[in-house]
C-alpha cells in the first residue's frame, strides 16, 4: 500500500477555508498533509483517519519574527507545518480542542487577515490589470496585426480571470464587513 502521495489542486489566494476542509478531509480519510509546493501539489503521507482541523493565517509581517510567531501559535496547542504563498499551515486534533476552536477569535480578526491578504496580494493583481492588461487588451482592440485576434482572446481570457478573482474576494470581504458591522 502506498504511503505517500501527492495531489495537484489549485486554490485562489481568497479560498483558504476551502483549502482547510480539503486538508482535513483528507486527514479524515487517513492522509496527513505535509506540505504544498508550487503549482499546487499538495504532498500527504499515510496515517490513521483522525479529525484534525486544519487553519491557515496570511501574515507575512508575523514571518518576520517566525520564531515568536510560530510559538505564539504552539502555547495554544496548534502544530506549525509550513509557510507557502504567504500564507501560514497550522492543525490541531478535533480531540485536543476545547469546543470550536480556531486560530482567529472573531470575525474581526478574521476580517483583519483578509485585509493583509488584500493588500500583499490583491493590490499587485489590480497593479498587473491595469498597468499590464487593459492596455494590451486596448491595443489588440485597434491593431490590424494578424495575430491580433488571437492576443485579443488571451488578454480578454486574463481580464476574466483577474476580474473573477477580485470581484470573488471583494464580496467574501464584503459579506464578513458587513456580518461585523452587526
Amino acid at each position: 500500500m502506498k504511503e505517500k502521495k501527492v495531489e495537484l489542486r489549485v486554490f485562489t489566494i481568497a479560498d483558504w477555508e476551502k483549502e482547510e476542509r480539503y486538508l482535513q478531509k483528507r486527514h479524515q480519510e487517513g492522509w496527513k498533509f505535509e506540505k504544498v509546493s508550487m503549482a499546487g501539489l499538495y504532498h500527504f503521507v499515510k496515517c490513521m483517519p483522525e479529525d484534525v482541523v486544519y487553519q491557515l493565517d496570511y501574515n507575512e509581517e508575523g514571518l518576520q519574527h517566525k520564531d515568536e510567531y510560530v510559538q505564539m501559535f504552539k502555547d495554544c496547542g496548534w502544530e506549525y507545518i509550513q509557510d507557502f504563498g504567504g500564507y501560514s499551515y497550522f492543525r490541531k486534533p478535533v480531540s485536543e480542542m476545547q469546543g470550536k476552536e480556531e486560530i482567529f477569535c472573531d470575525d474581526e480578526s478574521r476580517l483583519d487577515m483578509m485585509r493583509r491578504v488584500f493588500a500583499g496580494r490583491y493590490i499587485p493583481i489590480l497593479i498587473v490589470l491595469m498597468l499590464l492588461i487593459l492596455p494590451n487588451l486596448f491595443e489588440q482592440l485597434q491593431s490590424s496585426e494578424a495575430d491580433a485576434p488571437i492576443l485579443l482572446v488571451l488578454f480578454l481570457i486574463l481580464l476574466v480571470i483577474y476580474g473573477w478573482a477580485a470581484v470573488s474576494f471583494g464580496v467574501r470581504y464584503w459579506k464578513l464587513k458587513r456580518k461585523t458591522e452587526k
